[in-house]
């Protein structure tokens, strides 16, 4: 099987175009064919085991093979895969490299990553309209999604809680000013509002429903995969959020083209060497600070600072730099736990900020006297 070519490959299991397989993956797996090894997508994880989608059908695989220390580095939902074609158990040699990642960071003071999805094309961020919309929680989901790789995108569920469309067109506006190059749009599952659009938006490719629980993650996937796939619960009334009815992560077809990915509601979303994403979403203050006096401005109290001064015009909102402030901070923190240089960086800033202020406030005591 040494004369095993990408184009041969591709045609041998074309069955999977409909999970996302194409000439480059066939391309990439041409070596493990050669090897009598069959590719397959990961649909599923749980202990340690996998459900992988083959040409022949769904295979269940143990992952031992593939348990490095790097918790990045791990089986996901999502990966392309290359599975012992028999045994009992069979085993996931390998995973073919991935073209995006969704990681977050973990609640694990060792400060790990954890990846959730593998291979996205669209993240799809759904925000609940039946609770007060959490402009900086969206912005943090955002932040991640651009970093991933994959394409943003905010959904607006249960638009039917907002008949008035002057108060929907409002909400609507204030998430595009929070999400600079991101489509938003506004749907109700329960009605089928808005749902055409966004099937056509995620059609053809790989997409990963992300939200809180209560968001309608759950309902909104049924709606997609046109049958009652996940469960879904009843929401509080009291604070608009619900339990978690997915546990786990699933690779499913839709029925317009495209495969969704839908998540377990995520009650911490911690950032995880971001920045990249942190920029993009607020791209505004990114762009506003080429025009400060120093190239390492903070924009915080330095003369000359573009940033500074379009707060004090009303052009930036006060909200939006103090919710990029504070990601920025955090991703600093998790880098640093992770990266010796950038620890360095930052007790030298520290030292510098500290010989600015002492400088200020012996200046200060000299005028004084």
């Amino acid at each position: 099987m040494s004369s095993t070519s990408s184009s041969s490959v591709f045609t041998a299991h074309s069955a999977l175009t409909s999970h996302g397989w194409d000439e480059d993956w066939a391309d990439a797996f041409t070596p493990y064919a050669a090897e009598g090894l069959l590719p397959g997508r990961v649909i599923r994880v749980d202990r340690g085991q996998c459900d992988v989608v083959t040409a022949d059908g769904v295979l269940r695989a143990d992952t031992a093979f593939v348990t490095p220390h790097d918790p990045l580095r791990v089986v996901c939902t999502g990966d392309w895969a290359a599975v012992e074609p028999d045994g009992n158990p069979r085993y996931v040699r390998t995973y073919l490299p991935r073209r995006t990642a969704f990681v977050r960071s973990t609640s694990s003071k060792r400060s790990e990553g954890q990846i959730l999805a593998a291979n996205v094309d669209h993240a799809i961020v759904a925000v609940s309209l039946a609770a007060e919309l959490d402009l900086a929680r969206i912005e943090r989901f955002l932040a991640l999604a651009w970093e991933s790789g994959a394409q943003p995108l905010v959904v607006l569920t249960k638009a039917d809680l907002v008949p008035d469309p002057v108060t929907l067109g409002h909400l609507v506006q204030d998430v595009e000013t929070t999400a600079p190059g991101v489509p938003v749009l506004s749907v109700s599952a329960e009605q089928g509002e808005g749902l055409d659009v966004l099937a056509a938006v995620v059609a053809g490719g790989t997409a990963v429903l992300l939200g809180q629980s209560g968001a309608g993650k759950s309902t909104l996937a049924n709606a997609l995969l046109g049958r009652d796939v996940m469960d879904v619960q009843a929401i509080r009334d009291v604070d608009g959020k619900g339990r978690h009815t997915t546990t786990t992560r699933n690779l499913l077809v839709m029925p317009g083209g495209g495969v969704l990915i839908d998540t377990p509601g995520l009650r911490g979303v911690g950032l995880w060497d971001a920045s990249s994403g942190v920029g993009q979403v607020f791209a505004e203050i990114e762009e506003l600070g080429r025009g400060c006096r120093f190239h390492d401005c903070a924009h915080e109290s330095e003369p000359g600072c573009a940033v500074l001064a379009a707060l004090d015009t009303g052009e930036l909102p006060q909200r939006r730099l103090e919710s990029y402030r504070k990601l920025m901070r955090e991703n600093q923190r998790i880098v640093a736990k992770t990266d010796a240089r950038v620890r360095a960086e930052i007790r030298r800033e520290w030292k510098r900020r500290g010989a600015i202020g002492k400088a200020a406030m012996e200046a200060k005591r000299g005028r004084v006297r």
